[in-house]
This record gives C-alpha cells, sequence and structure tokens, in this order.
C-alpha cells in the first residue's frame, strides 16, 4: 500500500470509529433519559400519534426472535463480515459513514443486552413497533451500505473503460 493508501484508510477507520462512538453515546444517553423519566410499559404522547415510551425488547428487530439466541448470533456474525468488508477497503469514500453508523447501533443495542437483559426502546409511531436511536443507526447505516455496493459497482463500470462488455 502507498503512503496516500495508508493515509486514506487510516482516515477511515478514525472516521468510522468516532461515529461509532458518536452513535453509541447519543444512544446510551438518550436511553438513560428514557429509564430515569418513564417506568416499563408508560408512555407520554407528543404529537401526531408519535408517543415516547419505554418499552423493553427482549427480542431482535422489532420484538422478532423471543429467546434470541440464533438471531443474536446471526446479527453478530453479520456485523463482523461488514467490518471484513470495511477492512478491505477502509478507505473508501463514505463507507466509513455507513459502517460507522451499523457499528455503532449494533454496539448500543448490545450494551443493553448485556446490561439488562432486553434492549430499550421507545421511539412509538402509530402503527410501527417501538424503536429507539440505534435501530435507527443501523437501518441508515445499512442503507449506507446498500448505496456504497451499488456506487462501487457502478464505478467498476466506468473504470472498464472503452470497448469492455
Amino acid at each position: 500500500m502507498s503512503s496516500p493508501q495508508v493515509s486514506r484508510a487510516i482516515a477511515g477507520w478514525r472516521r468510522a470509529l468516532a461515529v461509532c462512538g458518536a452513535v453509541v453515546l447519543v444512544d446510551q444517553v438518550t436511553k438513560a433519559i428514557v429509564v430515569s423519566s418513564l417506568a416499563v410499559g408508560q408512555r407520554r404522547s407528543l404529537v401526531l400519534g408519535f408517543d415516547l415510551t419505554n418499552t423493553a425488547n427482549r427480542g431482535l428487530a422489532f420484538g422478532i426472535g423471543h429467546g434470541q439466541g440464533f438471531l443474536l448470533a446471526v446479527a453478530i456474525v453479520a456485523l463482523a463480515l461488514v467490518l471484513v468488508w470495511f477492512a478491505t477497503d477502509p478507505g473508501r469514500p463514505d463507507l466509513w459513514l455507513a459502517v460507522g453508523l451499523l457499528a455503532g447501533g449494533a454496539l448500543g443495542n448490545l450494551a443493553d443486552r448485556v446490561r439488562a437483559d432486553a434492549v430499550t426502546d421507545f421511539i412509538d409511531f402509530p402503527l410501527w413497533p417501538a424503536f429507539n436511536l440505534a435501530d435507527v443507526a443501523i437501518t441508515l447505516g445499512a442503507l449506507g451500505l446498500v448505496l456504497s455496493s451499488v456506487g462501487a459497482a457502478g464505478q467498476g463500470d466506468r473504470t472498464a473503460g472503452p470497448g469492455s462488455a
């Protein structure tokens, strides 16, 4: 690896770790505020049907997978694969943001599971299961990974040059 590539790789890891840390911090602070302000199951109506609630989610996404062993293992393996993918090209533009969001969200929810054996969900919209800021980060990170991979495929097609099939 040349020096500019190494510099880009180091910058990519630093950015991903900074985003990851910020997501974990904001997620854990908001959950602590909710837990200290609302009893489990309690809710406060805000606006437009939006509620603030304190829900202990023992499942995975949207409460699916109570008992969670297998699904939690799949989630951890998926995160590990994303980190391996990132490690192959940490200098890739904007991939650091998606990886940081995804890893931060996953670590924020994992911290809840380790501490309380359940994830604190507190954002509750009508007709949608309650969720938290870590879930938002995971969703945005996954979307970013998809967009990054689609963008990389498009760049590969453009760099193939004229006359290639």
